[in-house]
């Protein structure tokens, strides 16, 4: 069974001033469309076997910029949805609750369009990909990329190495960079993290 290579859209305006961005479709930067075109040669170096990315354009837009071509776009790999946190700041969320932490607390109730999101559902909505995943991989001799968001790429790690959702806190990842998760000896693993050319 091939790897799974997971890739975070390059950087926007609001993930650069730290804005909680889940379903507000705001494009890359030009330095997010630069991440974006150096990860071309690490997406090259590898057979793609099936290629998957979110729907909101700054996960499309990357996907198209390192070349993938035949993607297949699922919702289930849309960012977390933030709820009445979408646009605000950890700093912001905190003032009024001390302490808060997105990956064991969650959100504040949105609007009936976006309500938000558990740690679990978000959880959920990963373990639905991750099935996707595995059918992709048992009949590709390539690897499988996902293009997508980072707080959810988090959660989806946490699950692929059987841990809680809540351990998606543990994976710090940076706009524009490649995440590779393999198995050894039949477990899975992390073989490489926030990878970018020449790190």
């Amino acid at each position: 069974m091939g790897d799974l290579l997971l890739v975070r859209h390059g950087e926007t305006a609001w993930s650069r001033s730290g804005r909680h961005t889940g379903s507000t479709d705001v494009p890359l930067t030009e330095h997010g469309r630069e991440e974006a075109r150096a990860l071309v040669p690490l997406i090259r170096s590898h057979r793609i076997g099936a290629a998957f990315v979110s729907p909101l354009q700054r996960a499309r837009e990357t996907a198209e910029l390192i070349g993938l071509t035949g993607t297949r776009i699922d919702p289930d790999l849309r960012e977390w949805d933030y709820g009445g946190y979408e646009g605000v700041t950890t700093v912001a969320i905190q003032r009024e609750r001390p302490g808060w932490f997105l990956f064991s607390d969650g959100v504040a109730p949105g609007p009936p369009e976006h309500p938000g999101e558990s740690p679990a559902q978000v959880g959920e909505r990963a373990d639905r990909m991750l099935a996707k995943v595995d059918a992709a991989l048992a009949n590709t001799e390539g690897v499988v990329v996902l293009v997508a968001h980072g707080h959810f790429l988090r959660v989806l790690t946490a699950r692929r190495l059987g841990l809680p959702p809540a351990d998606g806190a543990l994976f710090q990842l940076a706009t524009g960079t490649v995440c590779r998760l393999s198995t050894e000896h039949g477990r899975p693993v992390i073989a490489g993290w926030n990878v970018r050319p020449g790190s």
